[in-house]
């Protein structure tokens, strides 16, 4: 026998092939068990429940129908594993309740729907979950982003633009501004949510049904906002894929941004943040090493989940418009998986900044370092002097430039000096007093009052005002996750 007649012998004569089971339909049905089950029985409730309503089933039909899915619903799903003679986890779970029911009547729940419009609707109640845990966990971060950032309104850092000091501001002025790009993240994981909580129950394979169903009961009963109305966009559109996928991907490009910032205040040289001994690994040989691994593994997770996310959106691209498992069951996981990742991140991050120490005397002496204050005697020679500011740039940046090339700091020249090179552009003397304010980080903080800027009273106001808008944001959110846990418990213990 040759090679290619003992596979065909060992593949099998019928469908499903032996390959076909081991490489797709039991990793398919691994997945929906471990991602699908809960949802399914959900979607089951429901839909008996409008069947009843519309007098499309008889009443102690419904009543003997809830009560075997409530029952196969409980089953431990660490015990079912993929059987040859289901296509997949759908057809097992009929097969189960027909064994406590009776087959011809489990066969009537699925009046006047199919697995297509039952498999997105399935598919957008687990994404709802997803998002509103990436939810939860970002607005925990941005707690403590809040509350960090009112402990350092005063504490004086170095701010770099194109990864050079550029100019003193605060650690609080520098926290807002995390917080602010998180907020925008969370807007859209809100916009991502409404679009991914609507129904395609009723849209049945393609062009609905002949039975005399309400779409909108079974949307209300599952907590959805509204149905997708054109049936054919029920099952066809892909686009609640495409902008959770963008949101995560955005989210942890965000978060990866200022992730990477903090492994570099950690090191030794930059010494700027202490982390927490929870959080820190030591070296297997070198015992001066404190690895700041919660950080290192925060930021290759956060890149692994943006190229889970980016991976859906790649399986969706150039795909026809209808119903296609290139949206169902083998892209679902990469965005479950994704949301995993992005929780873990949110997590780790949350707790490294709670416990973090910063040196506030260090930071404040770097921050007198490297000319960065220079722009304010820019500033001070056109605001007080009537020098115009492209003239007062170039006595700065002269100054720089030999504070540069002498290899000192600006505090480290006299005040004669300063004068005498100033003196090579206009007429302008300034005090020693004079002198210590534009050199002085505390000053330049102090200065820079304009809405938005690191002025402590300034981001002690911004603060306040995204407290108060936190807040809502939470009782927003409070309420939404109320409902849906009343609408799943009203779903659960509907009586007929």
């Amino acid at each position: 026998m040759s090679k290619i007649e003992e596979f065909i012998k060992n593949e099998g004569a019928a469908f499903p092939g032996k390959t076909y089971v081991e490489e797709l339909l039991k990793p398919v049905f691994n997945d929906q068990r471990d991602f699908l089950f809960h949802v399914m029985f959900d979607i089951h409730r429901a839909h008996v429940i409008m069947l009843e309503e519309q007098n499309i089933i008889k009443t102690d039909e419904a009543r003997v129908m809830l009560a075997g899915i409530h029952k196969v619903a409980k089953t431990d799903i660490t015990q079912i594993s993929y059987q040859p003679q289901f296509e997949d986890l759908f057809f097992m779970m009929e097969a189960k309740i027909g064994e406590e029911i009776g087959t011809e009547l489990a066969g009537k729940i699925h009046i006047g729907r199919s697995r297509n419009d039952m498999g997105i609707s399935m598919y957008r109640l687990v994404l709802r979950e997803h998002l509103l845990e990436l939810l939860a966990n970002s607005y925990r971060l941005s707690e403590a982003l809040l509350e960090q950032a009112e402990r350092h309104t005063e504490t004086y850092i170095t701010g770099y633009t194109h990864t050079q000091p550029a100019q003193p501001t605060t650690l609080g002025h520098y926290l807002v501004a995390i917080y602010d790009v998180l907020q925008r993240d969370i807007k859209r994981m809100w916009s991502a949510y409404e679009t991914v909580n609507q129904s395609a129950l009723g849209a049945a394979a393609l062009t609905t049904t002949g039975f005399p169903i309400c779409r909108q009961r079974t949307c209300e009963l599952l907590g959805f906002d509204q149905v997708v109305e054109n049936s054919y966009d029920s099952i066809a559109g892909a686009d609640y894929l495409l902008e959770t996928s963008s949101v995560l991907m955005t989210c942890m490009i965000n978060t990866g941004r200022w992730i990477q910032d903090f492994l570099q205040h950690v090191t030794r040289e930059f010494g700027s943040f202490y982390v927490a001994d929870p959080y820190v690994q030591v070296s297997s040989i070198m015992p001066q090493k404190r690895n700041p691994v919660s950080i290192e593994h925060s930021r290759s997770i956060a890149s692994s989940a943006y190229g889970d996310a980016l991976a859906a959106i790649n399986m969706i691209h150039n795909t026809p418009f209808g119903d296609i498992v290139d949206t169902e069951d083998d892209l679902q996981p990469h965005l479950y998986r994704a949301f995993n990742k992005a929780n873990r991140v949110m997590k780790l991050m949350y707790a490294v900044l709670t416990t973090i120490s910063v040196n506030e005397e260090h930071t404040k002496e770097m921050a007198k370092k490297s000319s960065i204050t220079i722009t304010e005697l820019a500033d001070t020679l056109t605001r007080e002097y009537d020098i115009s500011f492209r003239k007062a740039h170039s006595v700065a940046s002269s100054i720089s430039k030999k504070t540069i090339q002498g290899q000192k700091e600006l505090y480290e020249w006299e005040i004669s000096e300063i004068n005498s090179m100033i003196h090579e552009f206009v007429d302008v003397t300034l005090t020693e007093h004079k002198w210590k304010k534009i050199i002085s980080p505390e000053y330049f903080v102090e200065i820079r009052s304009i809405q938005g800027g690191p002025n402590p009273r300034e981001v002690l106001r911004m603060i306040g005002e995204r407290k108060k808008t936190l807040g809502k944001q939470h009782e927003k959110y409070t309420t939404i996750v109320n409902g849906l846990k009343n609408k799943k418990k009203q779903l659960t213990e509907y009586s007929i």
